[in-house]
């Protein structure tokens, strides 16, 4: 009898076939619930969590922060947030359901400078506010596009894409999205004209980018959105250049200075020329009211008003519920009386005159002149 024949090659079955496990779905964060978010920049002075509990009392469901000290370049070995306290963070902020987190970054970062030593400089603080951003959870970094100071806005938006490149290369962002904001047009500043915003957007299609608008901003940069109908202009050309599916974040500021005058003023809200019935527009226009970004309704509205008196923080946050028409007793409960001004402490957390570092130096140049000139005030 003939022995079977035996093969060392085993059967082909299909069902053994690799097959990958399909990647997950991407899910909306957990504050992404469909209502409306409405938050102010508040103080990391203290315990960075210190912050969080400042929205809660304001009565905000969002927030805006810095990581580190705006005005300073950071001193080495203090650029880490210390896991602990990162972790404390993203625990309360879980607990307190706040959401975004916007993280605005430091405002001498210049990524548009072609200087060597200011541009080294700016893209290591950059990638160090990502890092940052990361550890605390933030969903959102907001970054101003930086000063050309003699180069083509041509020139200027290469040197910005390339900064970003640089500081983002290797980090695993984990969600985190950069938001590159417009600006008022002070200086040789980018970004007044939404075609550059725009122009940042489409040359790194690779990068999580997006556009964080400013009211203001767009207001002293020319575009008129306090009627109705000039509204409406500026969202069409909003739609053509960046996007409004790109758009996450508005930071809703009035401001002291008239319609195309550049210079950068916020006002508190309805207290400006802006005013408050285009505010009103503004918060319930269903193309501002509502955000593509997961298929839920809620884009972010972040307060930057001075403060010049104790609960100035709180009215304009309380403004921007009865705008959005929820009373006080729909909106997050604020603690009565809590203010991050205290009383006796008037203009010491005023919002600077301009957040443009160019336009410090600028003034800091007319000052020095007329102090020449013997012009300089008592």
């Amino acid at each position: 009898m003939t022995d079977p024949e035996h093969s060392s090659e085993p059967a082909f079955d299909i069902s053994d076939e690799y097959r990958p496990e399909p990647p997950a779905p991407v899910r909306p964060p957990a504050w992404y619930d469909g209502s409306v978010r409405i938050g102010i920049h508040t103080s990391i002075a203290g315990d960075i969590v210190e912050s969080l509990e400042i929205a809660r009392k304001l009565g905000c469901n969002a927030l805006q922060i810095f990581s580190w000290s705006p005005r300073m370049w950071p001193r080495a070995g203090s650029i880490r947030i210390p896991e602990a306290d990162a972790a404390r963070f993203r625990e309360r902020r879980g607990q307190l359901g706040l959401g975004p987190l916007v993280v605005h970054d430091n405002y001498l970062i210049n990524l548009a400078s072609r200087e060597p030593v200011l541009r080294v400089r700016s893209i290591q603080a950059f990638r160090d506010e990502l890092v940052r951003a990361v550890a605390l959870g933030a969903d959102f970094l907001v970054a101003h596009p930086g000063a050309s100071r003699g180069a083509t806005i041509e020139q200027a938006i290469q040197e910005i894409v390339r900064g970003l490149r640089q500081a983002a290369r290797g980090i695993k962002l984990d969600g985190l999205r950069i938001l590159i904001e417009n600006t008022s047009g002070m200086g040789t500043s980018l970004g007044s004209r939404l075609e550059e915003i725009a122009a940042i957007l489409e040359a790194a299609p690779e990068l999580p980018l997006g556009a964080c608008l400013d009211t203001a901003h767009m207001f002293e940069a020319g575009y008129d959105i306090r009627s109705e109908a000039g509204l409406e202009r500026t969202l069409e050309i909003i739609e053509r250049t960046v996007g409004l599916r790109r758009v996450f974040v508005l930071h809703v500021n009035d401001s002291k200075t008239p319609l195309g005058s550049r210079v950068d003023r916020h006002a508190h809200i309805g207290k400006g020329k802006i005013g408050l019935e285009a505010f009103r527009r503004i918060l319930n226009h269903p193309l501002l009211a509502s955000s593509g970004s997961y298929g839920l309704e809620g884009r972010a509205f972040i307060l930057e008003t001075p403060i010049d008196a104790p609960g100035d923080d709180r009215r304009n946050v309380r403004t921007l519920w009865k705008l959005v028409g929820r009373s006080a007793q729909q909106a997050p409960r604020a603690e009565d009386g809590f203010s991050m001004l205290r009383a006796g402490k008037a203009g010491s957390r005023r919002r600077p005159a301009s957040r443009n570092p160019t336009a410090k130096r600028l003034r800091s140049s007319r000052a020095k002149k007329s102090k020449r000139e013997g012009r300089g005030s008592k």
